[in-house]
């Protein structure tokens, strides 16, 4: 299941953004996977002064979007880098590894999430592309909105035919590890939230206490 959050970055935040990645020192994008054959492109050197910021700026849309964490159940949300893409620049079809190092942490990726900051329209090329069995998911967002989707699923980014792909990526830790289980939740959720007014109490009260008891049953 895929969550799509539109207004993810204020327009402030999307500009200081895309100013501080006018200034960064952009690095090849294979020394964090330096075996992927199919991954061209640069990412904001964690030596830069100014990457903290990027940083920051992104983890705290995170922190703070209650759709996000409604729809994620997350523990842990990796520090979002910047990644950009240049004409010719592409990522082709890979899943992302099950494990990321964080310092000395371990850590599962179950969710992945591209945070655009640049308008589909001044680049051509550079669409995300899901993969769901034979069917393509093609996306290519508007600036601050973000997109959370499955790690487990092929993922790939087109190949850039004009201008610059400029996004923030990120991977997650959910407290429900299966998607499958963590779909069930959201949509129990989402249920609840739009239908809870109309319900009983009483019942109201039973549905709140299901989705409790999934929680504690299903999280790790």
């Amino acid at each position: 299941m895929f969550l799509e959050i539109k207004d993810f970055l204020n327009p402030a935040e999307v500009a200081r953004l895309v100013e501080l990645a006018g200034k960064l020192n952009f690095i090849d994008g294979r020394i964090s996977n330096p075996a992927n054959i199919a991954k061209n492109n640069l990412q904001a050197d964690h030596a830069d002064s100014g990457y903290a910021e990027t940083s920051r700026i992104v983890a705290g849309a995170f922190a703070r979007s209650e759709a996000f964490r409604d729809f994620a159940y997350p523990t842990h949300v990796a520090p979002p880098l910047l990644a950009r893409y240049e004409v010719g620049m592409t990522y082709g079809a890979h899943a992302d590894t099950a494990h990321m190092r964080f310092g000395n942490d371990m850590k599962r990726s179950d969710m992945s999430a591209t945070v655009w900051l640049l308008p589909p329209g001044s680049y051509d090329g550079g669409e995300l592309v899901v993969h769901l069995g034979t069917k393509p998911v093609v996306i290519k967002g508007e600036p601050g909105s973000v997109i959370v989707y499955p790690s487990t699923q092929l993922h790939e980014v087109t190949p850039v035919r004009r201008g610059t792909r400029l996004v923030s990526i990120t991977f997650i830790e959910s407290m429900i590890p299966e998607e499958h289980l963590r779909t069930q939740l959201y949509e129990l959720s989402e249920v609840a939230a739009l239908e809870g007014l109309n319900m009983r109490w009483e019942n109201r009260v039973r549905l709140d206490a299901v989705r409790n008891n999934l929680i504690r049953l299903w999280s790790r």
